[in-house]
């Protein structure tokens, strides 16, 4: 009897012996018959890695992430069978990745792509209407709490990922000595979009988790004294990221 444990590693280490017991209708040992399985499974689960993180894979180059793929493969096995949530360690495995140690972008890149991901399979929500905010007096909108869709991702960095991104996505010019970037992920209809925020607004979107929209707003302005409110809202509704405007927050 040959044990799941077992099978599983040998079915994902492609130098692993054929399990003993595995046999074929004749009685015999049918190590070719698992060997085309064994490559079946690596192949099938190396196209989810490259169709998940197609960024990623176009950035190192096909001979590279195919390779990549093989070890971050045996490392971590599928835990769902929906192949669509498959990859969700590979930030972090990228981080302690030898080979990609040059590439220090690479991780936070792929943070991206996987927040992009999250954001696609997340809960529909209905946004408020575009004017609701505007029909509020300003006085009375610094103690109100905004709840934001299940598809809202933020990502803040080091590394130019959005440009990275944008520029391997949608053709745009390359970063060129340019720091590092926060992004913000909506879902205003079927697919997700990043949006570059300016400073501070990562931080005040964030407070908006936690906090009423007035100290989010001084939240954001400590951190950067410069931060424009008009676009970090602006992002949000165009994004159709608001599904609520309160005056608690809701539980």
């Amino acid at each position: 009897m040959i044990s799941q444990d077992a099978f599983t590693q040998a079915l994902l280490d492609p130098n692993a012996a054929t399990p003993a017991g595995l046999i074929d209708p004749k009685g015999e040992t049918a190590p070719k018959r698992f060997a085309v399985y064994r490559n079946n499974v690596a192949v099938s689960l190396t196209n989810a890695l490259k169709e998940g993180f197609p960024v990623v894979h176009k950035l190192v180059g096909d001979d590279f992430f195919t390779a990549m793929a093989s070890i971050f493969i045996r490392k971590h096995p599928p835990q769902n069978p929906l192949m669509m949530h498959y990859g969700a360690e590979l930030p972090n495995f990228l981080t302690n990745f030898a080979p990609a140690a040059k590439l220090g972008y690479l991780p936070d890149v792929a943070r991206l792509e996987l927040a992009m991901r999250k954001s696609y399979h997340a809960a529909d929500a209905r946004p408020v209407a575009a004017d609701l905010l505007s029909s509020i007096e300003p006085d009375a909108l610094m103690s109100m709490y905004l709840t934001l869709a299940p598809a809202v991702q933020i990502l803040r960095s080091r590394w130019p990922i959005y440009s990275i991104w944008a520029a391997n996505m949608l053709d745009a010019e390359p970063p060129n000595g340019a720091g590092g970037q926060a992004v913000l992920i909506t879902r205003a209809e079927f697919d997700p979009v990043p949006h570059l925020l300016g400073v501070g607004a990562a931080t005040f979107i964030g407070a908006l988790a936690e906090h009423n929209f007035g100290t989010a707003h001084d939240t954001a302005l400590t951190a950067a004294p410069n931060f424009d409110l008009t676009a970090a809202l602006g992002a949000l509704l165009a994004g159709n990221a608001i599904t609520s405007i309160t005056e608690s927050p809701l539980t």
